[in-house]
């Protein structure tokens, strides 16, 4: 019983408090879990998931990307946003327009920083940010409004948040989460829907 009672209780806080965090799948329970609170599709959910494996593979397959650039990938409801770092331009501009050639992306933002690559302590600082901005999303009071259903990722100190919200919930996030200290930037790459009775 033991045994069973650890990856339940893994999974419900990967979901309940940590949206986007490595996937963790047991007998499909998370993966499940999370389309229900999901306003995405089904089928954009995952689209979502191969759409990253491929650009990862991408990533990786590319020795000029993976050994000279420290780029981030994240995928939400067909739209890729790549963070990061890359020493110049070009680089960067190649990988962006790689991963728009993937099959059903519909759009990629590409935030990559041309300077370079971000120190330990950067990294640590922006994972850091990214959790205390998931966590202060919890405490937004909108009737209806599911602090797992916005993603949340950081880069030097800069908050890219994406999701399916209404104009509300929109402008909470935002307040919310451009006066948390740490913040030197706050980006929205929301989709905006229409309030329903859910």
């Amino acid at each position: 019983m033991k045994n069973l009672l650890i990856p339940l209780l893994i999974s419900t806080l990967c979901l309940t408090q940590l949206n986007g965090c490595a996937p963790l799948v047991f007998g499909g329970m998370v993966a499940g879990a999370n389309v229900i609170h999901d306003r995405r599709s089904t089928g954009a959910y995952v689209d979502d998931k191969e759409i990253k494996f491929k650009a990862i593979s991408l990533r990786g397959g590319n020795p000029d990307i993976s050994e000279k650039t420290n780029i981030d990938i994240a995928v939400y409801n067909q739209r890729i946003l790549l963070t990061g770092q890359a020493p110049n331009r070009a680089l960067s501009q190649a990988f962006a327009q790689q991963v728009a050639e993937i099959p059903r992306v519909r759009h990629v933002f590409n935030e990559i920083e041309i300077t370079e690559e971000a120190s330990w302590s950067d990294a640590v600082s922006d994972t850091y940010l990214t959790g205390k901005v998931k966590m202060a999303l919890f405490d937004i009071d909108i009737e209806g409004f599911d602090p797992t259903r916005v993603f949340v990722t950081s880069s030097l100190s800069s908050v890219y948040l994406m999701g399916l919200l209404t104009q509300p919930e929109i402008d909470a996030v935002t307040e919310k989460v451009r006066h948390l200290e740490g913040v030197k930037r706050v980006v929205r790459l929301f989709e905006r829907i229409q309030p329903t009775t859910e």
